[in-house]
């Protein structure tokens, strides 16, 4: 059976890194790594507040017509990444929403492709009103 561990610490820090990278790439608008970092594949999966993105092509489309810079967030309240074994992950933060007495939720779903390395297989953006109990 394969081994389903929970959070290798390694695993953790591989992860963690490749979302900080994502991250920064949102800011910068760097499209090569956005793309880079979602899986190339018609199933994949990026739902958010206003768009929609069944497959990496309309994945794409979305970060082409994006503007650049810090986005909605204003500060993180809570970041968690949690993996199973090598090769799924998840990530999940919430976040003050810049500007809006709102919080921000973003979901990742990460698998580790033999072929092509981790990447984000499904992911959510929503905002809610409400302050959550963290």
């Amino acid at each position: 059976m394969k081994d389903l561990t929970p959070n290798i610490p390694e695993v953790v820090a591989e992860v963690g890194a490749l979302f900080e990278r994502y991250e920064q790439a949102l800011i910068d608008k760097n499209v090569d790594v956005l793309d880079a970092t979602f899986w190339n594949s018609p199933h994949a999966i990026r739902l958010a507040n206003h768009e929609h993105g069944y497959g990496f092509d309309r994945i794409h489309a979305h970060r082409v017509a994006r503007v650049p810079g810090p986005g909605t967030k204003e500060k993180r309240l809570r970041l968690d990444i949690v993996t199973v074994g090598h090769d799924i992950a998840t990530v999940t933060l919430v976040y003050k929403v810049r500007g809006r007495e709102m919080t921000g939720r973003q979901m990742q779903t990460w698998v580790r492709f033999p072929d092509a390395g981790w990447k984000v297989i499904a992911a959510h953006v929503s905002m809610i009103g409400e302050t959550p109990v963290l």
